[in-house]
């Protein structure tokens, strides 16, 4: 008598298994997962049994505001100084935070040797970080009718919508760059306090 193929749904997963399939090299296990849309297909196989668990509502990853700075190109100094600062963990929690995010032109406007001096200063590195930082998901709309907002360092940071979008002193490049804990605003200047 075979084993047949079965299924066992509980509330939105839906276990499948399958028969033993033909001999494979022992153990086989999954390879990482791609992001990918729901449903997802999970198959694990170990020696002769196939598993496959299947989730019919986990929706979209979306990435988080750090996994989006390292992603891009235009963030290297940007994340070296986030990491340097201790902020990593802070910016993958749950926030949810907005963002002004300098690119890198925006750190090369800086005169030279700025960053290697706050790199050696990180408290005031970490206090230049964090006035990029609001409490709450402010997109761009939020941001205009506001016209100020407190930073997570406690200083105010004036908004101009009127001819274009800007941030204190520095012109927005790309708004509403939704994260999973936020949004990301990308800027062309270094904002600092006061």
């Amino acid at each position: 008598m075979g084993i047949g193929n079965w299924e066992l749904g509980i509330g939105n997963w839906v276990i499948n298994f399958s028969p033993p399939a033909p001999p494979a090299p022992f153990p086989l296990l999954p390879a990482p997962l791609p992001l990918l849309p729901h449903p997802y297909l999970i198959k694990i196989q170990i020696g002769l049994l196939s598993f496959k668990i299947f989730c019919k509502n986990l929706g979209r990853y979306m990435a988080d505001i750090v996994d989006i700075a390292v992603t891009a190109e235009s963030f290297k100094t940007l994340v070296a100084a986030v990491q340097a600062a201790g902020l990593v963990e802070t910016l993958k929690s749950p926030g949810p935070f907005t963002v002004f995010a300098p690119n890198d032109d925006a750190f090369a406007k800086l005169p030279p040797g700025t960053i290697q001096t706050l790199l050696q200063n990180i408290p005031q590195l970490t206090r230049i970080l964090k006035y990029h930082v609001v409490p709450g998901k402010l997109l761009k709309a939020d941001l205009a009718e506001l016209g100020t907002v407190n930073s997570v360092e406690g200083s105010p940071i004036k908004i101009h919508s009127l001819d274009g979008f800007e941030v204190k002193n520095a012109t927005v490049l790309a708004a509403d760059i939704e994260a999973d804990n936020g949004v990301v605003h990308v800027i062309d200047t270094v904002i600092l306090p006061g």
